[in-house]
C-alpha cells in the first residue's frame, strides 16, 4: 500500500508538470500562430487510453484507439542487393479521406493522454524534435510551421516549457508561504545541547555535542541548510564550540565526496529524552513513568541525550534494567523488564524550538521569488556536482525509484505541493541543459543562429536530436540502474 501511495504522488505530480511544461510550449506557439498538431499527455505509442480534437469546428472524442497514419504511409523492404532495410514514405492525400476524419482538419490541435506515464510532449509542425518526423522537414517550409518563424520567435517558443515550470514553482511555493508560513529549526536552538555527529561528520572532525557557529565565517541561521553550504560552496572550515572553547575545524580536500557518498545525514540535532507520549502496552508506563520525566541513565550510566540512550539500550534486549528519571527535581528509579526489542514503548518530547514565520499575501509575493531563486540556484550548484568525477556524486544519481522515495508514505497535500515544486525546479534546471533533445540544445543552436545569422542545417539538427535522444536514453539507463543496484544493496 505504501508502495501504491508513492507511486500515485509521483504520476499525479508528474502529470501535473508534463502538462504546464508542455503548456508552455504550447501557448507561446499558437501567440506566434504555430500550427501544434498534438499534445498529450503521457506517451502514446501504437494506441492512446484518450484523444479528441475538434474537427471542422466539432469536437471528436475516442478512447482506446489505434494511431493511425498520420500524412503518409511508411514501407519498408529488404534490398536482395545490399540486404538492407530501405524506408520509403507514400504521401496520404487528405482530400480522399471522409470529411468526420480527424487528418482533414490540419488547422486544429489533438489532445490526448497515452498510456506510458513518464512524460508528454508538444508535436509542433515544422519541427525537429523527439518525433523525428523528417519526411515533414522534406517538404517546403509553410508559412505556419516552426521552421518558417523568426529565430526570437523559435527562441521564445523553446522556453516556454522552461518558464512555465519556474512559474509553477514560484506559484506552489508562494501559495505555500500564505497558507503554511515558513518553518525551520535555528541553529541557535540546537546550540542549546550540541550536535549529533554521523561518522562521516566525526571523519571530517566534527563530534558530538560540537555547537556549530560559523561555516567559512559565515553564520547559518536555518540548521538544515548547513550541510548544504558544505556541500555547495566550497567550505573550507567549521568554526564550532566545544568544552566552552572556540574550535576551528579545518575541512580535508575531499570533504564533499564524503558528504555526497554518505549513507546519512551529516549531522543532526541533539537533546535530553524527555517523555512526551506512550504506545499502548508500554512498559515504561506499566512501571510508573510519567509523561515530561526526563531519562537520565541506565544501570547507573550516565546517558542525558536521546541518541546516547536509544544506543546504549540496544545491549540489554530481554533484561532487567534499571532507568533513572528527573521528575519535579527529583531522581527516581525504575526496574524495567526489557522486550527482545529492547524498547520503553515511548515517544519523546520535542524540546527544540522551531522558529515559524508567518506571510500575508503581500509579503508572500517577494519571498516566493526569493525561495524559487534559492531553490533555482542550489540545484544548479548540485548538479554540477554530478558532473565532477572526483566526488564520485554521480553515483548518488537516481531515476524513477528514486523520486518517488522522496514522497511520503501518506498522503499530505502540502508534502506533496512542495515536492512538486521542488521537482518542477528539476524539470526547468534539466530542460535548459545545453543537449540536443532537450530544450536547452535548442536553444543553443537557435542563439547560434541568433549571433551569426546562419541557420543549422536540417540534416545537422537531424544528427544533433539523434545524438541528443541518445544521451538521454543513456542518462535515463544510467540513473535507473543505480536504483536497482541500490535495492540489492
Amino acid at each position: 500500500m505504501v508502495i501504491l501511495i508513492k507511486v500515485v504522488q509521483l504520476i499525479l505530480a508528474l502529470s501535473i508538470l508534463v502538462v504546464v511544461h508542455e503548456f508552455g510550449h504550447f501557448i507561446t506557439a499558437r501567440i506566434f500562430k504555430t500550427r501544434v498538431e498534438k499534445f498529450y499527455i503521457f506517451f502514446n505509442p501504437n494506441f492512446s487510453l484518450f484523444r479528441c480534437k475538434k474537427v471542422h469546428g466539432k469536437w471528436r472524442f475516442a478512447f482506446f484507439s489505434k494511431n493511425v497514419p498520420e500524412k503518409y504511409i511508411t514501407h519498408e523492404r529488404i534490398d536482395p542487393v545490399t540486404n538492407k532495410k530501405e524506408t520509403t514514405y507514400e504521401s496520404i492525400d487528405l482530400s480522399t479521406l471522409p470529411s468526420d476524419d480527424w487528418r482533414t482538419d490540419e488547422d486544429t490541435t489533438e489532445f490526448g493522454i497515452g498510456w506510458i506515464p513518464l512524460g508528454g510532449y508538444c508535436k509542433i509542425a515544422g519541427m525537429i524534435d523527439e518525433s523525428m518526423d523528417l519526411e515533414q522537414m522534406k517538404k517546403p517550409a509553410q508559412p505556419w510551421e516552426f521552421r518558417s518563424k523568426p529565430a526570437w520567435q523559435r527562441l521564445i517558443v523553446m522556453v516556454g516549457g522552461v518558464l512555465m515550470n519556474v512559474i509553477t514553482a514560484y506559484i506552489i511555493f508562494t501559495g505555500l508561504l500564505i497558507s503554511q508560513g515558513s518553518q525551520y529549526l535555528p541553529t541557535s536552538e540546537v546550540n542549546k545541547y550540541g550536535i549529533q555527529t554521523s561518522s562521516t561528520a566525526r571523519e571530517l572532525g566534527l563530534e558530538d555535542g560540537d555547537k556549530i557557529l560559523s561555516v567559512n565565517g559565515k553564520y547559518i541561521d536555518n540548521f538544515s541548510q548547513i550541510q548544504m553550504e558544505l556541500l555547495l560552496e566550497d567550505s573550507e572550515y567549521i568554526e564550532v564550540e566545544r568544552n566552552g572553547e572556540k574550535v576551528r575545524v579545518e575541512l580535508p580536500e575531499d570533504a564533499v565526496a564524503k558528504i555526497v557518498n554518505a549513507d546519512t545525514r551529516l549531522m543532526s540535532s541533539r537533546m535530553p529524552f524527555v517523555i512526551g507520549e506512550f504506545v499502548p502496552g508500554s512498559v515504561a508506563y506499566v512501571a510508573g513513568m510519567q509523561k515530561g520525566d526526563k531519562i537520565i541513565s541506565i544501570n547507573d550510566k550516565y546517558v542525558p541525550y536521546y541518541n546516547e540512550f536509544v544506543t546504549e539500550m540496544s545491549d540489554y534486549a530481554n533484561q532487567n534494567v534499571n532507568i533513572g528519571v528527573v521528575r519535579d527535581n527529583d531522581t527516581l528509579t525504575f526496574e524495567i523488564q526489557l522486550a527482545s526489542d529492547a524498547k520503553l514503548g515511548v515517544y519523546a518530547m520535542q524540546v527544540l524550538e522551531y522558529k515559524k514565520q508567518e506571510y500575508t499575501f503581500f509579503q508572500a509575493i517577494p519571498e516566493g521569488f526569493n525561495k524559487t531563486g534559492k531553490e533555482l540556484s542550489d540545484y544548479w550548484k548540485q548538479l554540477k556536482l554530478v558532473f565532477n568525477p572526483s566526488n564520485k556524486a554521480y553515483e548518488s544519481l537516481g531515476g524513477f525509484i528514486s523520486i518517488g522515495n522522496i514522497f511520503p508514505s501518506t498522503f499530505d497535500w502540502v508534502a506533496f505541493w512542495r515536492l512538486t515544486a521542488f521537482l518542477s525546479i528539476i524539470l526547468a534546471v534539466m530542460n535548459i541543459l545545453p543537449i540536443p533533445a532537450l530544450d536547452g540544445g535548442h536553444v543553443l543552436f537557435l542563439l547560434y543562429e541568433i549571433i551569426t545569422r546562419r541557420k543549422p542545417s536540417d540534416k545537422f539538427m537531424e544528427i544533433a536530436q539523434s545524438i541528443g535522444l541518445f544521451l538521454l536514453l543513456a542518462l535515463l539507463i544510467f540513473a535507473n540502474g543505480n536504483d536497482i543496484l541500490r535495492l540489492f544493496k
